[in-house]
């Protein structure tokens, strides 16, 4: 608990605090217009890109495969976690204070972080996948059946949606001694360090979910480690590590670095690094993940962009 809450007088009650206000952007306010401009362009893009391969991946049967599935899924979460903050940050650019009600703040946290730790479910379950379709292909449709591949994608969602209940559950109960957040958007250890009293049972859960989900990453390097040495025999096993398998990791390593960092800053973080930095730092899991993965699998899984392809010619013929 930091130092200076203990020479704070507590609100009366946790609900006492009805708006938290925002200051991530106070020190950028002179390039609002730019950001706007800026973001304006990038959200409904990254919609569209997003939006594009799941029409695709639903519309043509060759690719109702599970790594297609999980692939749809990933754009899925992407607009689910990014309606989460652009929409705000859109109306904080143009507004004067930046204010978000409780409420708000406890919906932004639920929905910006369950669709981090879904993120990371669905990369863990992709990277089994093609663990079963490279080291035991014999194996892989008695393996990934349908039923198979529904259980996961609720995994993917539920066990998040659940983490981030008891979280935002532990959260309404701390009494809070101040109401300014530092950050672009509500997050869980801003407001935590707010709380007028130990919040070592929001600590202990929180680096419990940390853990968990540090335990997924290691799946997925413990998979990558048998992928690697098993694509290494043949030509045939490169190409196909080489077309499926380096976009995923693309995707792992930049979710993985912009969570550490959030994370870690979020709680350790000196203040000393320029604002510019530590705010570019704390929206890279929201700004490169959701447009970087679409364009990933749309352009480089042959099948995926052929469809995409086919899907913008038939419309242009119908115009």
């Amino acid at each position: 608990m930091p130092v200076e809450n203990l020479t704070q007088q507590p609100l009366e009650n946790g609900s006492s605090v009805s708006v938290f206000t925002l200051s991530g952007l106070d020190d950028t306010m002179e390039n609002r217009y730019v950001l706007f401009s800026l973001t304006v362009l990038f959200y409904p893009l990254m919609v569209f890109c997003n939006v594009t391969v799941i029409i695709a991946i639903i519309s043509h049967k060759k690719l109702h495969e599970p790594m297609y599935v999980f692939i749809c899924n990933l754009c899925v979460n992407a607009l689910f976690g990014t309606a989460g903050f652009y929409p705000k940050f859109l109306f904080d650019l143009l507004a004067h204070d930046h204010v978000i009600s409780y409420a708000g703040c406890m919906i932004q946290i639920f929905v910006i972080y369950s669709y981090a730790l879904c993120d990371v479910s669905t990369l863990t379950v992709m990277a089994y996948d093609r663990y079963v379709a490279i080291c035991r292909p014999l194996e892989y449709h008695s393996i990934m059946t349908s039923q198979r591949v529904v259980e996961w994608i609720l995994f993917c969602w539920l066990a998040p949606l659940l983490c981030m209940s008891l979280l935002i559950v532990l959260l309404s109960r701390l009494i809070l001694c101040g109401s300014t957040i530092e950050k672009l958007y509500c997050e869980i250890w801003a407001v935590a360090k707010l709380s007028c009293f130990s919040n070592t049972v929001n600590n202990v859960f929180g680096l419990t979910v940390i853990l968990v989900y540090f335990g997924h990453g290691v799946l997925i390097y413990c998979s990558y480690f048998q992928l690697i040495r098993k694509c290494m025999k043949s030509t045939e096993g490169r190409h196909k590590f080489m077309q499926t398998c380096v976009p995923h990791l693309l995707s792992l390593v930049n979710v993985t670095v912009a969570l550490l960092f959030d994370v870690l800053y979020s709680r350790y973080g000196s203040k000393n690094v320029p604002h510019s930095v530590r705010n570019f730092m704390a929206l890279e899991f929201l700004l490169i993940p959701p447009i970087l993965n679409p364009l990933i699998y749309g352009l480089n899984l042959t099948i995926v962009r052929k469809q995409v392809i086919k899907l913008f010619l038939k419309n242009k013929v119908g115009i």
